[in-house]
């Protein structure tokens, strides 16, 4: 009786040294900027280059290491693009840490990546089969809400910072459980909606084109929009209540193809931002600021009016906003140089505005760049989620993706004017711990996802009575 030798189907050896070629070309980059950077600084090559080259190229080298060990059919596109974005934002905060900007460390930053390289792994170790957070889809709403809701619980000594209660904060360390609550509830929202997806996408009443939803099936959505209401209530966190609402929205959508809930959820979106404008002054502030930013600033004193919140009252409340686009048009289109402008006359230019500290030195053709480099990364998460097996892993790789660009969107919005500043950070590029590691974990989500959709079905075959599982 012929026996089955069961073996890993691996991925083609040409295949993992093109991906391991482009992660080495993502580094060289990042290190050719690193020394464009010494060289209009200071006319020498930083001396920490090669550390920092080093660090960096390690981090990497081990995370693709896991990646082909533990995840060999991954797409080959998404840990390179994740290497460069993060590795430019170690580039822009150095270029600031290197003109005095108090604040900026590039050294933490190295050290959060090094951590997120390691979530990226442990997920990847520990996390073989995706589908199973479907039978964890309660549990990851229970802790996406109980993470959300810790720090208005705490005082505000311990949880706010610049008027926002998003932190949670004891000693010198200090995290924001609010980025982890986000994939929590990415999680709780693929699993919920597979399991009620046919009930919402009945059909209730047609509005001229549109099939609006039964008036029993708007449960789920106003549930949501309350929720984002109260996070924006209680932690003043405009940012997080529209990134939770909008992911709700597109994965909805995602799940019943109804176009009457996008429709309804921008409804309840524009009337709740309204209405908290006119309640809160926080949110009207911010309104404020976006509809007429040149008439709400006054500079006084440039180095007080850089710190942030501004040292001196007369700074006004669109310093930062003004500042911002004032480096996007000294940029221009091919940017002043790394190195060669004054992005550091942006407050929190390393952390909320490290979008226009690049895009003065940068320009408009950089910053092009980089919106193209993260549009890939979740055209790559998409296709992941069309190539999908099963509703579940469509739905959460759809919603992961979702809420990458949609961090992106809100946060180059706010910067640029577009749309209201709500204080959330570029992703992989801003200064800090939580966002950081957040991401890492996201990225690894998706190329388990990726991994699992792109590997093929083995083939079994009959050679010399023994069956051999082979690629075919």
């Amino acid at each position: 009786m012929s026996e089955v030798a069961e073996a890993p189907v691996l991925m083609p050896a040409k295949r993992r040294g093109a991906q391991l070629a482009m992660l080495a070309f993502a580094v060289v980059i990042v290190m050719g900027a690193y020394a464009n950077v010494g060289l209009a600084l200071d006319g020498a090559i930083p001396s920490g280059m090669l550390t920092y080259g080093l660090g960096l190229g390690g981090f990497m080298l081990a995370a693709y290491l896991v990646l082909a060990k533990f995840a060999p059919w991954a797409d080959p596109l998404i840990l390179p693009l994740v290497t460069l974005i993060n590795g430019l934002g170690l580039v822009t905060i150095y270029r600031l840490e290197a003109s005095g900007m108090r604040g900026a460390s590039t050294a933490n930053q190295i050290m959060w990546t090094g951590l997120g390289v390691v979530m990226f792994s442990i997920t990847l170790i520990v996390l073989r089969d995706h589908r199973v957070l479907q039978r964890l889809t309660y549990t990851a709403g229970a802790v996406g809400l109980v993470l959300l809701a810790i720090p208005a619980m705490l005082p505000g000594s311990l949880s706010e910072v610049q008027g926002a209660k998003i932190w949670i904060r004891i000693g010198g360390f200090s995290i924001q459980p609010g980025e982890f609550a986000k994939l929590a509830l990415v999680v709780f929202f693929a699993g919920y909606l597979v399991a009620k997806r046919d009930v919402l996408a009945l059909a209730g009443r047609r509005l001229l084109f549109i099939d609006l939803p039964r008036a029993r099936d708007l449960g789920p959505i106003l549930v949501t929009w309350g929720f984002s209401l109260l996070v924006l209530v209680f932690e003043k966190d405009l940012g997080t209540s529209l990134l939770i609402f909008g992911t709700f929205i597109a994965m909805l959508y995602i799940a019943t193809q109804r176009t009457s809930w996008v429709l309804i959820g921008i409804l309840l979106f524009v009337g709740g931002a309204f209405l908290a404008g006119q309640v809160f002054d926080h949110v009207g502030a911010r309104f404020d600021v976006w509809l007429d930013p040149a008439n709400k600033v006054y500079y006084g004193n440039a180095d007080i009016c850089q710190q942030d919140p501004p040292g001196d009252p007369m700074c006004g409340k669109s310093y930062q906003t003004m500042q911002g686009l004032f480096g996007f048009g000294a940029g221009g289109i091919l940017g002043t140089g790394f190195g060669q402008g004054h992005p550091y006359l942006i407050p929190l230019a390393f952390s909320d505005f490290i979008f226009a500290a690049t895009g003065e030195e940068l320009g408009l053709t950089g910053l092009m760049a980089l919106l193209m480099m993260y549009a890939l990364l979740v055209q790559r998460g998409l296709r992941t989620s069309l190539a999908a097996r099963d509703p579940f892993s469509k739905l959460l790789a759809g919603g992961l993706s979702f809420i990458l660009a949609w961090q992106v969107f809100i946060i180059v919005g706010g910067v640029t004017n577009l749309i209201p500043l709500t204080g959330l950070v570029t992703p992989f590029m801003s200064q800090g711990g939580s966002a950081l590691l957040a991401n890492w974990i996201l990225i690894a989500l998706l190329v388990r996802m990726s991994d699992s959709a792109r590997r093929p079905p083995p083939q079994a075959i009959q050679n010399e009575g023994m069956t051999q599982v082979f690629q075919r």
